[in-house]
């Protein structure tokens, strides 16, 4: 009876190929993320995956109000500094516009991947009283199509 031995250089190899064909298999199992949305304030970051989003397929209408209500991450906000707004190139090809607890602010689409606005903008309501708390939620449109919803929690710092 024969009993082939592999070399160590031959074991390594295969415990490489074994390796790459596993993590390969895990990644064919995963879902493809959502692109991520980006607050900067000072020098802290928040990402966020959307909280609705459906690899560019448009939102149904009748989720569109349940998904600008879902909760979003915190980010406290110091009035005086500038809030930075970062999106994936694919987002912004779409266009993409902000909005204030749950209300359109801007007339049209942004299209470019970064924007920077003052944070005291955030501070207001509409009767011109201010708040502590601003929900921010960016929503991705493709024309007529809502495509993508991420949410952020605004809290004023004293």
């Amino acid at each position: 009876m024969t009993v082939a031995f592999l070399t160590r250089k031959h074991r390594r190899a295969a415990a490489a190929l074994g390796a790459v064909s596993a993590g390969l298999l895990v990644l064919s199992a995963c879902d493809k993320p959502s692109p991520v949305a980006t607050v900067t304030v000072g020098s802290t970051s928040v990402n966020s995956e959307a909280v609705c989003y459906d690899d560019g397929k448009a939102i149904p209408e009748k989720q569109l109000g349940e998904c600008l209500n879902k909760p979003g991450k915190a980010v406290s906000v110091d009035p005086t500094e500038r809030v930075r707004f970062g999106v994936d190139p694919d987002v912004a090809e779409n266009g993409w516009t902000i909005f204030l607890n749950g209300q359109n602010v801007e007339p049209e689409p942004f299209t470019k991947t970064y924007r920077s606005i003052q944070a005291s903008a955030f501070f207001s309501n509409q009767t011109g009283e201010p708040s502590d708390r601003t929900k921010v939620t960016i929503v991705e449109n493709s024309g007529k199509k809502v495509t993508g919803i991420w949410s952020f929690e605004f809290k004023k710092k004293s």
